[in-house]
């Protein structure tokens, strides 16, 4: 019997932490937690230049259109907040990831991606960046944002991630 209450506290508290998500950044390229601006909230309780403060006071991923690598003009100026953000930070170095979604083959996706990631460089590196603190790598289809075969879905899972090193 105790057990079985445990069990299903343990699912209540898996359910629980799942629902609380949040995803409301996703479309505007401000990361998980939203754009707050540099030194905006939570930056006593972040590390400086790690992760956590790129994506919560910068954000972390911009998205492209459907079967392109060019960053969009809406996109720009979060490309732009990461650049003024590593020349804070100039110990800092950073991976760029490109994502596609899951239509197309495997090799398409997987060029498609390292394209995204690389226009996000180019992006980062006419800001200011040093191309020394850059790297670029392709994930393709395999690591979507969103699980699904919607429109959302899709448009959540066309990115390109900057990732502290």
């Amino acid at each position: 019997m105790q057990t079985k209450l445990l069990g299903a506290l343990a699912a209540a508290a898996l359910l629980a932490a799942c629902a609380s998500e949040d995803t409301s950044g996703a479309a505007t390229g401000a990361g998980a937690a939203g754009g707050a601006g540099m030194g905006g909230l939570g930056a006593g309780q972040i590390r400086p230049g790690s992760q956590e403060d790129l994506v919560a006071n910068v954000g972390d991923r911009v998205f492209f259109d459907t079967d392109s690598s060019s960053v969009r003009a809406d996109q720009r100026t979060t490309l732009e907040r990461q650049a003024a953000w590593l020349a804070q930070y100039p110990q800092v170095q950073v991976v760029v990831e490109g994502h596609a979604d899951e239509r197309g083959t495997r090799e398409y996706n997987l060029a498609l991606g390292q394209r995204r990631a690389s226009s996000a460089r180019d992006v980062l590196v006419a800001n200011g960046v040093s191309s020394g603190r850059l790297s670029v790598i392709s994930y393709g289809k395999d690591r979507p944002a969103a699980l699904g075969s919607s429109a959302d879905a899709w448009a959540q899972n066309r990115r390109a991630v900057t990732v502290v090193r």
